[in-house]
């Protein structure tokens, strides 16, 4: 449907994330020391040096949330590392919301390919889309962040504010093929956190509020590198449909113990072990469902990077797998006859493309301790959101 190959340039670069899960544990190792008031202060810079750079892992749950946070509080009291561990929740919010409103996550593919299917007929509108999406539009910073984003798969927050901003109110492109752009070249590219971020940039999350890029704040905040100029000065709010109301956090389904298991491995989901504790299974399934992130072409590294970690799981839990094959939705049934499966048991899978790719199958979907506790207080904005925070961490045992 649609022809045109949109992948950005790729730059020869040192690829920053090895996809494993020593790399991960690595990382926060070394991170976590500066958590606290180091990261408070300088997180808004536009380099690495005072973030965690770990949302590529904590996105596939090659670590995951609880471990961030324990690590964190075995080093800092809560207060000194405020700004961190609220962060940290910051992503398992925007997961909550979207779960109490998984209408917003079809809205948003809905709207999404229509916005495709005017590319394919406005020239103007191609024309533009094409120039951001290469990094070709003359826009100081801007360009840098698109080529970025293509060479490395990483892009600071802050960074991603301006470009969403200047996407949206400078070059008045649809928010919803920035969004898919991010979505298609982001190592921790995920439909909650990705969504709804863009959504509110443009005033559609938190109605009438927008994010407008300002020069003054990117030459501030990139070290002068960049101050760019004939940027937007007004961000009015884009119109939209009213927030559907929030419906029940999901839950999950039972575990029958006489029957014959295998085990589902999506790249929701690279720690199974809280679930090894519960089931021992006679065969493991992988599925990888990253290309179902667009419908158009999701960059290569991408999809490899997700690959070597799917991989790196299964080797690291080989012995508690039994033994495992790669599958896809059509032959996952296929697979459980094989083997004599009656049961397949997954981690739940979150609103999104894997959710997409997999319904309708028979799978029996458990939800962490983690998400059943946070998800359930996303039903307003952030900031009650996170009045729950201290009880949370004594409920999780990270504190």
């Amino acid at each position: 449907m649609y022809e045109l190959e949109t992948t950005t340039l790729r730059l020869n670069s040192r690829d920053m994330f090895d996809p494993s899960h020593a790399a991960a544990l690595s990382r926060l190792k070394t991170f976590i020391p500066k958590a606290s008031a180091a990261y408070a202060a300088k997180r808004n810079y536009d380099d690495t040096t005072h973030v965690a750079t770990l949302s590529p892992y904590i996105r596939h749950r090659i670590i995951t949330e609880q471990d961030v946070l324990t690590e964190t509080l075995n080093q800092h009291s809560p207060q000194a590392a405020a700004k961190f561990i609220q962060e940290v929740f910051w992503r398992t919010y925007w997961k909550g919301w979207l779960e109490l409103r998984p209408s917003i996550w079809t809205a948003f593919r809905a709207e999404r390919d229509a916005a495709l299917n005017r590319i394919q007929t406005e020239s103007g509108l191609r024309q533009r889309w094409e120039a951001a999406c290469k990094g070709a539009t003359g826009i100081d910073g801007f360009d840098h962040w698109a080529q970025q984003l293509a060479a490395s798969g990483y892009l600071h927050n802050h960074a991603r504010m301006w470009f969403a901003s200047i996407w949206i109110f400078t070059l008045q492109l649809p928010w919803t093929l920035g969004a898919d752009f991010f979505l298609r070249h982001l190592y921790d590219g995920d439909p909650a956190s990705n969504t709804l971020s863009w959504r509110w940039v443009a005033g559609l999350q938190t109605k009438g509020k927008t994010y407008l890029a300002d020069p003054e704040n990117i030459a501030t905040y990139t070290h002068g590198r960049f101050r760019p100029t004939g940027l937007a000065s007004h961000a009015t709010p884009l119109e939209g449909a009213p927030h559907p109301a929030s419906g029940p956090a999901p839950i999950s389904d039972p575990i029958d113990p006489v029957l014959r298991t295998g085990l589902l491995i999506t790249e929701e989901d690279l720690s199974p072990d809280w679930l090894l504790n519960r089931i021992a299974p006679v065969a493991t399934a992988t599925v990888q469902t990253t290309q179902h992130r667009s419908p158009l072409i999701v960059a290569p590294q991408v999809c490899d990077f997700v690959r070597d970690t799917i991989s790196d799981c299964t080797l690291r839990f080989g012995d508690r797998l039994g033994p495992v094959t790669t599958e896809s939705s059509d032959t996952l049934g296929r697979w459980a006859e094989t083997h004599d499966v009656q049961q397949i048991v997954t981690s739940y899978l979150p609103v999104g493309p894997t959710q997409d790719a997999l319904r309708g199958l028979p799978l029996c979907q458990v939800i962490r301790s983690y998400d059943s506790a946070a998800w359930p207080h996303a039903t307003h904005g952030y900031f009650r959101f996170r009045k729950q925070i201290p009880a949370l961490l004594d409920q999780l045992g990270a504190a």
